[in-house]
């Protein structure tokens, strides 16, 4: 099968069942997709290079095998996305404003990944590589980190998080007095201001 790909191109209110989308292409290098209504498409196996999605609704799009570099999503809806399906080589994503809320990325490796400002409910970062990422301003409501790396992590202004020091990689990670009590509250003791 041969590659079909589109170079810098700009996509507007697209969905991928409307007229407008290259059903036939594989692969996006350096496009724009915005207001773009995604929900519930299959991106399975499609490439994007150097790719930025802004007030896209992806939510419950399935990504199996699909390839993201440096790809950026700002203002993005993202709920149930099962990232940990995507392909692992080189990817590197970045989240802005976005809701990413009961996603997956077990296991996934996303050193320097940013999660600025994201609504981050109920997702699973068990297993993942996350040094040097920043999660700043992010609500964590329930998201599990069980057996993550969180080296050098930037916690500032997040909220919300339970992350237990004694099952995570924590040194040199960067937290909120605030957010204390996310770091603590499996020792069940009381914080008092």
């Amino acid at each position: 099968m041969s590659e079909k790909i589109i170079l810098d191109q700009q996509f507007e209110y697209l969905s991928q069942q409307s007229q407008g989308w290259p059903s036939e292409v594989n692969e996006f290098e350096n496009c724009m997709f915005s207001n773009c209504n995604f929900k519930e498409a299959d991106f399975s196996t499609l490439k994007f290079y150097e790719c930025r999605f802004e007030n896209c609704d992806l939510s419950l799009a399935k990504v199996e095998q699909t390839i993201f570099q440096q790809v950026q999503f700002e203002g993005c809806k993202l709920s149930g996305v099962l990232f940990d399906s995507c392909h692992p080589f080189a990817l590197e994503i970045s989240f802005a404003d976005s809701k990413l809320d009961h996603s997956s990325f077990y296991a996934l490796k996303m050193s320097k990944a940013n999660f600025l400002n994201c609504s981050l409910r109920g997702v699973d970062f068990t297993g993942a590589q996350l040094k040097d990422a920043r999660f700043t301003g992010s609500d964590l409501w329930e998201a599990k980190f069980d057996h993550t790396l969180l080296q050098k992590a930037d916690f500032s202004g997040a909220i919300h998080y339970q992350i237990n020091p004694e099952q995570n990689q924590i040194k040199g990670a960067v937290f909120s007095r605030d957010g204390l009590e996310g770091l603590l509250s499996i020792y069940q003791i009381k914080i008092v201001s």
